[in-house]
């Protein structure tokens, strides 16, 4: 499944930096499928949200970080656990019950987001 990072948040941004496919988020800040990843023109995410790769989207929160879940594939395929949870430090990123994914629908999210 994919991680989310609750409102216990305290916007360190320890985070954002280590995610390999860039889906961690300041809070009230637009995203791109195409940051972080080789995603270009139309696409159709995994959860069937079909955007412009490189067109803002808007935040999925305000208040606190937040963590893309068409683009977090929990580090399967780079590290042996997510980053962000092993950096955080109040234990805020966990796993997204709204997002359950099994391994090898994460590592198929990315070979998608990385064309591989």
């Amino acid at each position: 499944m994919a991680i989310k990072i609750t409102d216990e948040c305290i916007n360190c941004g320890a985070c954002e930096p280590e995610c390999p496919n860039n889906a961690i988020y300041e809070g009230a800040v637009d995203w791109k499928a195409s940051e972080g990843t080789t995603l270009k023109g139309h696409v159709v995410l995994s959860s069937g949200l079909s955007v412009d790769a490189d067109a803002p989207q808007e935040p999925i929160e305000d208040d606190y970080y937040f963590i893309v879940p068409d683009k977090c594939t929990e580090c399967k395929g780079f590290h042996e656990e997510p980053q962000c949870a092993a950096v955080c430090p109040v234990d805020c990123c966990v796993p997204d019950e709204d997002h359950v994914e099994s391994e090898e629908q994460l590592l198929a999210k990315k070979a998608f987001l990385h064309n591989e």
